[in-house]
């Protein structure tokens, strides 16, 4: 045992970047000669690869570790993608539903209100608010909407999105969260503001802080905000 110990604490540390280093080029040729050990099966049995924890095992037996860890990394994609594709899918329904749901509306005022009620009840977002850029027919003093002229100073956070129609998601700065959220602001850990061109912007806020985050799909968003503007513009 002691031997053995002596043995490895002799074996010299090789650097391969190092390009004068024999090792470097035995490394290189091996990399071209991929079957190399195919003419020379004792090596793989013979040939001691470093371990974790300080132990040691044969090149068959790193190799083989390797490949189990290789199907556990690829068992784990697998089952992403496959829940990535069921909540897809089950956006793509919801999203649908909403579509035709905004579409039946007969007013511009009932396309808010079904855009509010979808939003909350099958989108779980735990607050939603609309402000308006202009007065809409029909909404009176309602809890979900305000009035916010497009010029107004207290928007130039969000002119961008406004002009791109691309939906911001993630934690709003306190006073823009309160501007959109009123006296629910507090409740909202993240939100989505979806810009809706000629109406307005729909914020939907969550208790949950990772609900909505910088650099999240937003294709699902943007089409539930060209349904609303859709569906104002013909019920208009």
């Amino acid at each position: 045992m002691e031997q053995q110990e002596s043995t490895a604490r002799a074996t010299p540390v090789v650097d391969e970047r190092d390009p004068r280093s024999e090792a470097r080029e035995v490394a290189q040729w091996l990399r071209r000669h991929p079957r190399f050990l195919e003419q020379f099966p004792d090596l793989a049995v013979t040939l001691v690869v470093p371990k974790d924890g300080g132990a040691s095992a044969s090149l068959a037996g790193y190799q083989l570790d390797v490949l189990r860890e290789k199907n556990r990394e690829l068992t784990r994609r697998l089952h992403d993608l496959s829940g990535n594709a069921q909540d897809n899918e089950r956006l793509a329904v919801r999203t649908h539903q909403l579509t035709l749901a905004l579409m039946r509306a007969r007013t511009r005022a009932e396309a808010l209100a079904t855009m509010v009620a979808v939003l909350g009840e099958d989108f779980a977002g735990d607050v939603v608010r609309i402000a308006l850029f202009a007065p809409v027919d029909g909404v009176g003093e309602v809890a979900w909407a305000q009035l916010l002229a497009a010029d107004d100073g207290r928007l130039q956070p969000f002119r961008d999105a406004i002009a791109s129609g691309e939906p911001l998601c993630g934690r709003l700065a306190p006073e823009r969260a309160t501007l959109l959220f009123g006296s629910t602001a507090a409740q909202v850990a993240s939100s989505a503001v979806l810009p809706v061109a000629g109406v307005g912007l729909v914020a939907v806020g969550s208790a949950d802080a990772n609900r909505f985050f910088p650099g999240m799909g937003t294709l699902f968003l943007r089409m539930m905000a060209e349904a609303l503007g859709t569906a104002m513009a013909r019920a208009g």
